[in-house]
């Protein structure tokens, strides 16, 4: 059932890469945090949800653990539900919180309104959705990031464990670039994630094989700030490990994120971007970002309740062979540098990522994460 699933996800993935891709256009959010959906519904063939069979607008609320303008994680969420509303008619509800209280108080709310899908946006409404969701057997959920077993659930997670291998071993080429202003003669790269969870050791690990595939020898700092919403926090922690010694720093920590591209700019050193393109959140500065294609999987769990094609007590798994997670180009860091850009660094990814493809590089896992969650 895992392959079979993927496999539609998959083929759904290759149409949506391309829808996805356009310009956002905000949907209007009413006094309620409810955004609306156009006036015009969405087309339900025999195969639709009963709401939309009905004329009834289906209705979808995401809780996410954080705050909507990220420029990462939670925007990448918003984009692909943003593009559901366009192309579907559905009504959405986005209910925002900072704290473990805020979270699940939303998502016992949401249970209480009675939508037609309710989407945990990360891992950490995974607990609350265990809790609380068999107390709803007729309401359908969803999680990204992580998986739920249970039977109206449906789970979406990516390897980001292989996405992180790139660009551990392009921080790792990086390092060694003396060349370039800023980097110094050290072997040391950083690394600051949000909160301490288990989807961020994964990203971890597979940062720190990557890294340590191109010099075993290498010095890796890691940090975690323990909040997904303090620019200042992520910024603090960065310019700790610059002063330890760190010329490149990796940002997995959304809305707290900004703060590590700043300092990396402010110190005139460099930073690797997370989740969506943040090449040009401080141009010149970001290497590349590790894209998790967060956007596509909203969009596909929203797409198959309208479609009637919701399968609860079912996960997949998106890997760089599917584009669930990838590199940006680097052109943005390309233009900066001009003549001193080390191409060598990008061809060296674009083979990397071929051998894990093929499995001649089988990157490691964090426990619990992988195909076989």
């Amino acid at each position: 059932m895992k392959k079979v699933l993927s496999l539609m996800l998959v083929l759904a993935l290759t149409f949506s890469l391309c829808a996805c891709g356009g310009k956002e256009e905000t949907p209007a959010a009413t006094n309620e945090g409810e955004t609306e959906a156009p006036a015009a519904d969405a087309e339900g063939g025999d195969d639709a949800a009963e709401p939309a069979a009905s004329g009834d607008k289906i209705r979808v609320c995401i809780v996410y653990t954080g705050n909507l303008g990220d420029k990462s994680y939670n925007d990448s969420c918003n984009i692909g539900a943003t593009k559901a509303v366009e192309d579907f008619g559905i009504e959405l509800k986005s209910l925002e919180g900072t704290t473990a209280q805020e979270w699940e108080a939303n998502l016992v709310a949401a249970c209480e309104e009675g939508y037609d899908l309710i989407i945990g946006a990360s891992s950490n409404i995974a607990d609350y959705i265990v809790e609380h969701g068999p107390n709803y057997p007729d309401v359908k959920f969803a999680v990204i990031d992580t998986t739920v077993d249970l039977p109206n659930v449906q789970s979406v997670s990516f390897a980001q464990n292989q996405g992180s291998f790139l660009a551990g071993a392009a921080a790792a080429m990086f390092t060694e670039k003396t060349d370039i202003d800023g980097v110094n003669e050290e072997a040391i790269i950083g690394w600051v994630g949000g909160m301490d969870i288990p989807v961020l050791h994964d990203f971890y690990t597979g940062y720190e094989q990557g890294a340590k595939y191109i010099n075993p020898d290498i010095t890796i700092l890691q940090a975690f700030a323990g909040t997904w919403t303090d620019p200042l926090k992520g910024k603090e922690l960065t310019l700790a490990q610059i002063e330890q010694g760190a010329d490149i720093v990796m940002n997995v920590a959304s809305g707290t994120g900004p703060g590590i591209l700043e300092g990396a700019k402010e110190a005139g050193v460099y930073a690797i971007g997370v989740d969506l393109d943040q090449d040009n959140d401080q141009p010149g500065t970001v290497l590349t970002s590790m894209v998790k294609r967060v956007d596509n999987a909203c969009y596909l769990l929203i797409e198959s309740v309208v479609n009637g094609t919701f399968q609860g007590g079912t996960t997949s798994y998106l890997t760089l062979a599917e584009g669930g997670v990838s590199l940006t180009d680097f052109s943005v860091i390309k233009e900066y540098l001009g003549d001193k850009f080390p191409q060598d660094i990008v061809d060296k990814c674009a083979e990397l990522e071929q051998k894990i493809i093929s499995g001649e590089i089988v990157v490691e896992n964090y426990e619990g994460f992988g195909p076989e969650q």
